[in-house]
Protein backbone atom coordinates (compact mmCIF):
# COMPACT_ATOMS: atom_id res chain seq x y z
CA UNK A 1 0.00 0.00 0.00
CA UNK A 2 0.98 3.68 -0.13
CA UNK A 3 0.61 5.09 2.83
CA UNK A 4 1.08 9.01 3.80
CA UNK A 5 1.84 9.17 7.66
CA UNK A 6 0.89 12.61 8.95
CA UNK A 7 2.93 13.19 12.12
CA UNK A 8 5.53 15.77 13.67
CA UNK A 9 7.30 13.72 16.66
CA UNK A 10 9.98 12.66 14.88
CA UNK A 11 11.28 9.75 17.00
CA UNK A 12 7.49 8.30 16.67
CA UNK A 13 7.08 9.06 12.89
CA UNK A 14 10.59 7.31 12.61
CA UNK A 15 9.44 4.34 14.16
CA UNK A 16 6.20 3.78 12.43
CA UNK A 17 7.61 4.80 8.54
CA UNK A 18 10.48 2.29 9.04
CA UNK A 19 8.05 -0.26 10.77
CA UNK A 20 5.58 0.05 7.66
CA UNK A 21 8.51 -0.24 5.07
CA UNK A 22 9.69 -3.48 6.79
CA UNK A 23 5.64 -4.06 6.47
CA UNK A 24 6.06 -3.93 2.53
CA UNK A 25 4.41 -0.39 2.38
CA UNK A 26 5.53 2.69 0.72
CA UNK A 27 5.39 5.36 2.86
CA UNK A 28 5.17 9.28 2.52
CA UNK A 29 6.25 11.24 5.88
CA UNK A 30 4.73 14.86 6.70
CA UNK A 31 5.72 16.93 9.45
CA UNK A 32 3.49 19.27 8.69
CA UNK A 33 -0.27 20.19 7.24
CA UNK A 34 1.51 22.05 4.98
CA UNK A 35 3.37 19.30 3.32
CA UNK A 36 0.42 17.01 3.84
CA UNK A 37 -1.92 18.71 1.94
CA UNK A 38 0.62 19.19 -1.33
CA UNK A 39 0.81 15.31 -0.90
CA UNK A 40 -3.00 14.77 -1.51
CA UNK A 41 -3.01 17.11 -4.10
CA UNK A 42 -0.55 14.98 -6.25
CA UNK A 43 -0.60 11.36 -4.99
CA UNK A 44 -4.02 8.65 -4.39
CA UNK A 45 -2.93 7.31 -1.32
CA UNK A 46 -3.88 4.08 0.06
CA UNK A 47 -4.11 4.63 3.96
CA UNK A 48 -3.64 7.99 5.57
CA UNK A 49 -2.16 8.02 8.91
CA UNK A 50 -3.34 11.26 10.82
CA UNK A 51 -1.82 12.57 14.08
CA UNK A 52 -4.29 15.19 15.42
CA UNK A 53 -1.85 18.02 16.90
CA UNK A 54 0.37 19.54 14.58
CA UNK A 55 2.85 22.73 14.38
CA UNK A 56 1.14 24.62 11.84
CA UNK A 57 -2.97 23.36 12.59
CA UNK A 58 -5.36 20.84 13.68
CA UNK A 59 -5.55 17.46 11.78
CA UNK A 60 -9.14 17.47 12.55
CA UNK A 61 -9.51 20.25 10.10
CA UNK A 62 -7.20 18.49 7.50
CA UNK A 63 -9.69 15.24 8.24
CA UNK A 64 -12.68 17.35 7.39
CA UNK A 65 -11.02 19.05 3.72
CA UNK A 66 -10.22 16.36 2.60
CA UNK A 67 -13.97 14.64 3.41
CA UNK A 68 -14.97 17.59 1.72
CA UNK A 69 -13.47 16.70 -1.31
CA UNK A 70 -14.52 13.35 -1.57
CA UNK A 71 -11.08 11.92 -0.77
CA UNK A 72 -11.95 8.47 -0.41
CA UNK A 73 -8.47 7.31 1.28
CA UNK A 74 -9.07 5.65 4.67
CA UNK A 75 -7.77 7.51 7.71
CA UNK A 76 -6.37 6.12 11.18
CA UNK A 77 -6.36 9.08 13.83
CA UNK A 78 -3.22 8.75 15.97
CA UNK A 79 -3.96 10.59 19.17
CA UNK A 80 -2.73 10.99 22.80
CA UNK A 81 -5.54 12.21 23.99
CA UNK A 82 -7.77 9.32 24.56
CA UNK A 83 -11.17 11.54 25.34
CA UNK A 84 -14.43 10.35 24.46
CA UNK A 85 -15.36 13.84 22.72
CA UNK A 86 -12.34 13.93 20.72
CA UNK A 87 -12.60 10.07 19.15
CA UNK A 88 -16.06 11.14 18.55
CA UNK A 89 -15.57 14.23 16.69
CA UNK A 90 -13.02 12.38 14.76
CA UNK A 91 -15.24 9.81 13.59
CA UNK A 92 -17.70 11.82 12.71
CA UNK A 93 -15.64 14.35 11.05
CA UNK A 94 -15.04 10.91 8.37
CA UNK A 95 -11.83 8.88 10.17
CA UNK A 96 -12.48 5.13 9.96
CA UNK A 97 -10.29 4.16 12.93
CA UNK A 98 -8.54 5.89 15.90
CA UNK A 99 -4.70 4.69 17.92
CA UNK A 100 -4.00 5.95 21.41
CA UNK A 101 -0.78 6.89 21.71
CA UNK A 102 1.99 5.26 23.05
CA UNK A 103 0.51 1.83 20.94
CA UNK A 104 2.34 -1.12 19.49
CA UNK A 105 3.02 -1.50 15.99
CA UNK A 106 1.56 -4.64 15.51
CA UNK A 107 -1.19 -3.29 16.88
CA UNK A 108 -1.16 -0.02 14.54
CA UNK A 109 -0.96 -2.41 11.37
CA UNK A 110 -3.41 -4.77 12.80
CA UNK A 111 -5.98 -1.93 12.27
CA UNK A 112 -4.67 -0.89 9.09
CA UNK A 113 -5.72 -4.66 7.51
CA UNK A 114 -9.21 -4.49 9.48
CA UNK A 115 -9.96 -1.15 8.07
CA UNK A 116 -8.35 -1.82 4.73
CA UNK A 117 -10.74 -5.09 4.53
CA UNK A 118 -13.67 -2.96 5.51
CA UNK A 119 -13.47 -0.26 3.03
CA UNK A 120 -12.50 -2.54 0.19
CA UNK A 121 -15.53 -4.57 1.20
CA UNK A 122 -13.54 -7.59 2.41
CA UNK A 123 -15.23 -9.03 5.52
CA UNK A 124 -12.58 -11.87 5.31
CA UNK A 125 -8.29 -11.63 5.52
CA UNK A 126 -8.42 -13.88 2.04
CA UNK A 127 -9.25 -12.62 -1.59
CA UNK A 128 -9.88 -15.42 -4.08
CA UNK A 129 -9.74 -15.65 -7.77
CA UNK A 130 -10.10 -18.67 -9.13
CA UNK A 131 -7.37 -20.57 -7.95
CA UNK A 132 -5.54 -17.77 -7.01
CA UNK A 133 -5.79 -17.00 -3.18
CA UNK A 134 -4.03 -14.24 -1.64
CA UNK A 135 -3.67 -14.22 2.56
CA UNK A 136 -4.09 -10.42 3.25
CA UNK A 137 -3.16 -10.44 6.72
CA UNK A 138 0.08 -12.29 5.95
CA UNK A 139 0.48 -11.34 2.34
CA UNK A 140 1.08 -14.94 0.91
CA UNK A 141 0.00 -16.06 -2.21
CA UNK A 142 -1.41 -19.15 -3.58
CA UNK A 143 -2.05 -20.72 -6.26
CA UNK A 144 -3.80 -24.34 -6.03
CA UNK A 145 -2.93 -24.25 -2.62
CA UNK A 146 0.44 -24.26 -3.33
CA UNK A 147 2.46 -20.96 -2.38
CA UNK A 148 3.61 -18.90 -4.73
CA UNK A 149 6.83 -17.19 -3.16
CA UNK A 150 6.86 -12.90 -4.24
CA UNK A 151 9.07 -10.43 -3.37
CA UNK A 152 7.83 -7.12 -1.26
CA UNK A 153 7.10 -5.19 -4.09
CA UNK A 154 6.00 -8.04 -6.24
CA UNK A 155 3.12 -8.22 -3.74
CA UNK A 156 2.52 -4.94 -3.68
CA UNK A 157 1.22 -4.94 -7.41
CA UNK A 158 -0.98 -8.21 -7.02
CA UNK A 159 -2.20 -6.89 -3.71
CA UNK A 160 -3.38 -3.31 -5.15
CA UNK A 161 -4.63 -5.01 -8.20
CA UNK A 162 -6.48 -8.18 -6.46
CA UNK A 163 -8.64 -5.83 -4.20
CA UNK A 164 -9.50 -3.89 -7.72
CA UNK A 165 -10.19 -7.34 -10.04
CA UNK A 166 -11.41 -7.06 -13.88
CA UNK A 167 -10.25 -3.14 -13.25
CA UNK A 168 -7.96 -1.45 -15.20
CA UNK A 169 -5.04 0.25 -13.52
CA UNK A 170 -2.35 2.77 -14.64
CA UNK A 171 1.34 2.58 -15.03
CA UNK A 172 1.55 5.03 -12.80
CA UNK A 173 -1.23 3.95 -10.38
CA UNK A 174 1.45 1.22 -9.80
CA UNK A 175 4.18 2.99 -9.48
CA UNK A 176 2.82 5.09 -6.82
CA UNK A 177 1.46 1.58 -5.48
CA UNK A 178 5.13 0.47 -5.05
CA UNK A 179 7.37 3.73 -4.53
CA UNK A 180 7.54 6.61 -2.39
CA UNK A 181 8.75 10.45 -2.99
CA UNK A 182 12.11 10.67 -3.74
CA UNK A 183 12.92 7.17 -5.19
CA UNK A 184 14.43 6.66 -8.62
CA UNK A 185 11.87 5.06 -11.12
CA UNK A 186 13.20 3.96 -14.26
CA UNK A 187 11.08 4.12 -17.02
CA UNK A 188 10.65 -0.49 -17.83
CA UNK A 189 10.17 -0.87 -13.69
CA UNK A 190 6.39 -1.38 -14.37
CA UNK A 191 6.60 -3.62 -17.09
CA UNK A 192 9.38 -5.64 -15.80
CA UNK A 193 7.34 -6.56 -12.88
CA UNK A 194 4.46 -7.24 -14.70
CA UNK A 195 6.26 -9.59 -16.68
CA UNK A 196 7.85 -11.51 -13.49
CA UNK A 197 4.76 -12.10 -12.16
CA UNK A 198 3.55 -13.27 -15.11
CA UNK A 199 6.31 -16.10 -14.70
CA UNK A 200 4.85 -16.80 -11.23
CA UNK A 201 1.43 -16.95 -11.49
CA UNK A 202 0.44 -17.51 -15.39
CA UNK A 203 0.75 -14.94 -17.89
CA UNK A 204 -3.39 -15.16 -19.05
CA UNK A 205 -3.80 -13.66 -15.08
CA UNK A 206 -2.49 -10.66 -16.10
CA UNK A 207 -3.92 -8.86 -19.21
CA UNK A 208 -2.81 -5.66 -20.69
CA UNK A 209 -4.40 -2.99 -21.80
CA UNK A 210 -1.94 -1.41 -24.33
CA UNK A 211 -1.84 2.42 -24.20
CA UNK A 212 -3.43 2.14 -20.70
CA UNK A 213 -2.00 -0.32 -18.10
CA UNK A 214 -3.05 -3.72 -16.99
CA UNK A 215 -5.71 -5.55 -14.99
CA UNK A 216 -6.23 -8.97 -13.28
CA UNK A 217 -8.90 -11.30 -14.05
Amino acid sequence: MRVLLIEDDKSLGRAVRDHLINQNNAVDWAETLEDAYAAVSTTHYDFILLDLRLPDGSGLDFLKNIRSKNLPSPVVILTAHDQISERIEGLNSGADDYIVKPFDLYELTARIAAVARRTNGLAKSEIKIGSMTLDMENKRLFIDDKEVELSSREWAIIEHMASHPNMLITKSQIEDTIYAFGSEVESNTVEVYISRLRKKIGKDRIKTHHGRGYSLC
